[in-house]
């Protein structure tokens, strides 16, 4: 389960809780059975409790939701999606140190 004041997003919340996000929010595409996803669950948590206020942080577990990785043509996991204003502006792929996530994650802070 996602804390750290992580969304849990499903294909159903999708559109309410990211697109229509005022603030841009960072999706972890992920699954239970992938080893780089759970080496980066601990980065996705540093990072949403270090950006908590400036930006969402959701995840979604592919294997349960189909419909919204294969809209953004997610393919390989980890993927992680930046959006803003209901678009994608950042596409990471595959496990990424903590640094390259801030590195994107501010370029779109207020701004």
């Amino acid at each position: 389960m996602a804390g750290n004041g992580i969304l849990e997003l499903t294909d159903e919340s999708f559109d309410r809780d990211v697109l229509k996000s005022e603030q841009p929010v960072m999706v972890d595409f992920w699954a239970a059975w992938c080893g780089p996803c759970k080496a980066l669950a601990p980065i996705v948590e540093e990072v949403a409790t270090a950006y908590s206020g400036k930006i969402k942080i959701g995840k979604m577990d592919v294997d349960k939701n189909v419909a919204t990785p294969q809209r953004y043509g997610v393919r390989g996991i980890p993927t992680l999606l930046i959006f803003k204003g209901g678009k994608v502006q950042e596409q990471l792929v595959g496990y990424v140190p903590k640094e390259t996530i801030q590195k994107a994650l501010d370029k779109h802070i207020s701004g």
